[in-house]
């Protein structure tokens, strides 16, 4: 289970990464990708080219830890947007990792 404390902020990065990417790799990617600081205590969030794992890094303030998710059916609901990442609330990551996407009206809707 991960849990974050109300202070910690969640950035995505909005392009996929190589999902072979450990440590080494995503501390990497934070800092030249998302350009922030590892060591901030931060959790990071990357996926895949077909959005179906994700990879989060961060520092728990005696090392890192990375978690790894892949859903079985379906894929993320990943944000897009300008920039290299967009930052997400406590709920929205929730939602984000329970393989659900959080759009106001379900993709059947039709006006």
């Amino acid at each position: 289970m991960l849990s974050l404390s109300p202070a910690t902020r969640v950035f995505v990065a909005v392009e996929p990464v190589d999902m072979r990417k450990s440590f080494n790799g995503l501390h990497a990617a934070v800092e030249t990708v998302l350009a922030q600081d590892i060591l901030s205590g931060h959790l990071f969030l990357f996926t895949n080219r077909r959005k179906t794992r994700v990879k989060a890094i961060y520092w728990d303030g005696s090392g890192l830890v990375v978690y790894a998710k892949r859903l079985e059916h379906g894929r993320f609901g990943w944000p897009v947007g300008p920039g290299p990442s967009r930052s997400l609330r406590p709920e929205e990551l929730t939602v984000l990792l329970h393989g659900l996407e959080a759009r106001s009206r379900p993709r059947w809707y039709r006006r």
